[in-house]
């Protein structure tokens, strides 16, 4: 267990300060240490080229590299990633999917960054009425592909358009959901481990990199030693 102060990044999927981020703020305060936050399009508003330069020349060959660098280093220097959005049309918003898209070549079936499979990451929604569920899924991807070690997802139907009209009773309710997710996290910083379910998968990619069609993929995975005996959760062990 490290006795520094935990990290937290925030990313929110909106520019303004409604429910979502509101609900996020509480769990960090609740979670403690330091908190970046990152609110879009403000901090960024790129959409992917499509122009697969991150994917066979490499990352730091995206059009929008400038822009997403102050994100990927906060992301990689945090024990805690927060991804939250309000629900548009039964989804994250533009925004957050516009960001998320630029880290396609993190993903397992590429380039994942070692240390991501030693950190939490939390997925937070809320809606007037329906369309969580499928909202904290877009977000909960990203993480998952990442390699996140271990994921927590917050999500309510808040009958309310801004905080100040969310009921006192969903207020309690919310109080108590994040004092339960802050006080899991605490609990596994320093010993995070994947999922049986995320090892499944590097293992389902580690057998598609030994033949990958992409050599820089291929020659990422062999440098790491994985497609040989290390794993990267092994560092967090």
């Amino acid at each position: 267990m490290t006795d520094s102060p935990v990290k937290t990044v925030i990313i929110h999927g909106q520019s303004h300060v409604g429910s979502t981020a509101s609900i996020a703020r509480m769990l960090a305060a609740k979670i403690g240490g330091e908190t970046t936050e990152f609110f879009l399009p403000r901090d960024f508003g790129h959409f992917c080229a499509g122009c697969t330069a991150c994917f066979v020349k490499g990352a730091d060959r995206c059009p929008h590299v400038t822009d997403l660098t102050p994100v990927t280093e906060a992301i990689d220097a945090a024990d805690i990633i927060i991804l939250a959005s309000p629900v548009y049309v039964f989804h994250a918003t533009g925004a957050m999917k516009a960001l998320l898209d630029h880290y396609g070549w993190r993903w397992m079936a590429h380039r994942p960054d070692p240390r991501m499979f030693g950190k939490q990451g939390v997925c937070i929604a809320t809606a007037a009425g329906v369309g969580v569920k499928s909202t904290l899924k877009d977000m909960e991807h990203s993480l998952f592909y990442w390699g996140v070690g271990r994921i927590e997802k917050l999500g309510m139907g808040v009958a309310a358009t801004d905080w100040e009209g969310v009921s006192a009773k969903k207020k309690a309710a919310l109080e108590r959901k994040t004092d339960a997710i802050a006080a899991r996290l605490k609990f596994r910083r320093g010993r995070v481990t994947p999922s049986f379910k995320t090892k499944a998968m590097f293992g389902i990619m580690r057998m598609a990199q030994k033949n990958g069609w992409n050599p820089l993929d291929v020659a990422y995975w062999k440098d790491q030693g994985w497609l040989g005996k290390e794993r990267p959760w092994r560092r967090s062990e």
